[in-house]
Order: C-alpha cells, then structure tokens, then sequence
C-alpha cells in the first residue's frame, strides 16, 4: 500500500463515501497525502480539508477531474491544487453538473425502451447532493436486479457504443486544461494508456498548457509505468498517480493507496503550483 493516493472520488460525484468518510478510511489505510478529483466537481474539497484537521499527518490536496470529448473518443484532464473559490471554474463545472441531469433522463429514456425499468429520482436520490454520472444509474439496475454487477451494466449497456449510450455536453480537453490554469491549477492527463495516438495527443494538450501525466494508476505494470515516466521526461510533464478510487465495487476497483505513487510527484506538484 502506497502513502499517496492521487485520484479519489466522493458523494460529489460518484463515490460510495463522503469527504469525510474518505479522509477517515485514508488515514485509517496510513496514507499522507491525498487529492479529491471528482468528476466536474469541487464540493467535495473543502469538506475534506476540513475533516482532516481530525487527523494528523493526513494532507487533502484540491482537485477536480473533467471530463472532455475529442473525436477519438473521452479524455478526463485532472486539475490539482486549483483554488476552489475561482468563479469562472464554479460556474463551468455547475454548468457540466447541470447537463448530467438531463443526460441521465435519456439514458433512462433509452433504457426504458430495453426494457430497463429505472427511474431518475431513485438515481438522484442515490446520488445525494453529488453531480450525476453513469455508477449512479449503474447502481440502480443493481439495486433492481437487471445487471449482475456495476461492470455488467456498462458492459451490456451504458458504455461507449452501448445500446443506451448518451453524449454529454462537449467540453474539449483544451478548454479543461485552460480553465484549470486560469483557476491557478496544474492540469494533468488521467489514465493515459485508454487514449488513442498518446504522444501526438500529448504533445498537442503539452502545447496547451497540460503539465502533468497521470502514470501510477490501476493494474499499470512495470513496463507501462517506465514507458509513460519516458514520455513525461520527454515533454516535460510531472508524473501523478492513484487509485480512482470510488468504493462501489471491491470486486473491480482497487483499495485507497492501492497504487504505490512516490511522495515525490506530490512534492513536484507543489513546486510548480508556487512557481
């Protein structure tokens, strides 16, 4: 088990536990340092950094993970040490919260017509005050016994190119990656081996503005770690990494601090974002 875990996700999005929850179960699992990046949302900030003075030796680092579009498919651009009181940014991300609302009713829409019989407000209900994504619609066909898992349902159903499938609102990587800088951030490419033509893309976001890549993540192995540090090395980008932890399902996500990241990305990222 690694100290630092990079990539956590909460009730304000679509995680299983609350930012103070999370801070619990990080310090309960010895890690040090620890970034909350949901999805198109920073509420879950603060009310980790706050749960953590509870704790000592835990330290919560901002961060926000934003999904993007491109032609090639979904990119999600990770934004660390971003100021969470940054208008534009609040305004951009309630603005992507809002079409998720409206993204879920055709989801469920689709699903009807396949004979999925789910409804919008148990999916809210199920995703609190969090902004709405596909786990949460995932859960409920659990919860109504249509799907043998969560993986199952986007498998069968809500991923990419699946029958019920919907578009979100575009937002381009670009534009991510521009926001978190005008929001003071270090923006940073997630889970990098699920895209397509890596280096030409990387040197396309590097271009506008991205500074980091994520390279400690999920079941990368040895082989994979060294040929992205090569590329970051190359383009000159820190390197992050974390578990994408969600807490929905132990059978297919791994545990807090399941991914041994080097204190020295974290200290890396402070370097750059006080320069």
């Amino acid at each position: 088990m690694g100290k630092v875990d990079l990539h956590i996700h909460t009730t304000a999005s679509d995680g299983k536990f609350t930012p103070a929850e999370i801070v619990s179960k990080s310090y309960e699992s010895r890690l040090t340092h620890i970034a909350i990046c949901d999805h198109d949302s920073i509420e879950g900030v603060i009310p980790a950094q706050i749960a953590a003075k509870n704790f000592n030796g835990i330290n919560v680092i901002s961060g926000v993970e934003i999904n993007t579009d491109t032609a090639l498919g979904e990119l999600h651009i990770l934004g660390y040490l971003i100021d969470c009181s940054h208008p534009e940014l609040a305004f951009i991300l309630n603005k992507l919260r809002n079409s998720r609302i409206e993204r879920a009713s055709k989801i469920i829409e689709k699903l009807h017509r396949l004979g999925v019989n789910i409804n919008l407000e148990r999916v809210r209900e199920i995703a609190g005050e969090g902004a709405i994504g596909r786990p949460h619609i995932a859960q409920v066909m659990y919860e109504r016994g249509y799907v043998f898992s969560l993986r199952d349902a986007f498998e069968k159903y809500i991923s990419r190119g699946g029958p019920a499938y919907v578009e979100r609102d575009k937002t381009t990587p670009i534009e991510a990656i521009q926001l978190i800088r005008r929001a003071k951030g270090i923006p940073v490419l997630a889970h990098p081996l699920t895209c397509e033509n890596l280096e030409p893309l990387i040197k396309e976001l590097k271009a506008a503005g991205l500074m980091g890549l994520e390279i400690y993540y999920g079941n990368y192995n040895s082989l994979q770690v060294q040929d992205l540090l090569k590329l970051a090395e190359a383009y000159n980008l820190v390197p992050t990494g974390g578990s994408d932890f969600h807490g929905l399902d132990s059978l297919s996500e791994l545990p807090l601090g399941g991914v041994d990241v080097p204190i020295e990305c974290v200290k890396r990222l402070i370097t750059l974002a006080s320069q």
